[in-house]
């Protein structure tokens, strides 16, 4: 799946999602205010900015409110660092969570951000797999 975001201005978006996240322009048509972006690990997301087409309903900031996207890079160090150097603020984290998944739990460090136009971002690293008493398995 490959979530396209309606957002205020393309310009402002494309330089949060490269700039902080680490995405590069796979393609893009400015005539039509749109880019196409991806990750290394081939998470992608549009953006294309709002023209009255596509919105259901009044848009009303903060945008994607009820859903979170959730997007697991190989590394979190260099999107902390880039979010630090840009002097974005983080919705929730660091932290290391273990979550129960069957009869195993998968482990992760993870951040929250919010884009400009304040679609809630979890960026997660794999820490591996343990079962449910502690013992780890990378």
């Amino acid at each position: 799946m490959a979530p396209e975001l309606l957002v205020t201005d393309i310009s402002v978006s494309t330089a949060f999602w490269c700039g902080g996240l680490g995405f590069t322009v796979a393609y893009q048509r400015p005539e039509q205010s749109f880019v196409y972006l991806e990750r290394p690990e081939g998470t992608q997301v549009m953006l294309c900015q709002r023209s009255g087409a596509w919105e259901t309903a009044p848009l009303e900031p903060p945008f994607g409110r009820g859903v979170m996207f959730q997007i697991y890079v190989e590394s979190l160090h260099p999107i902390e660092e880039a979010v630090a150097a840009r002097g974005l603020a983080l919705y929730a984290g660091p932290g290391e969570v273990w979550r129960r998944t069957g009869n195993r739990e998968s482990g992760s460090k993870e951040i929250f951000v919010q884009d400009p136009d304040g679609y809630l971002i979890m960026l997660a690293q794999r820490l591996g797999e343990r079962g449910l008493g502690g013992e780890a398995h990378p």
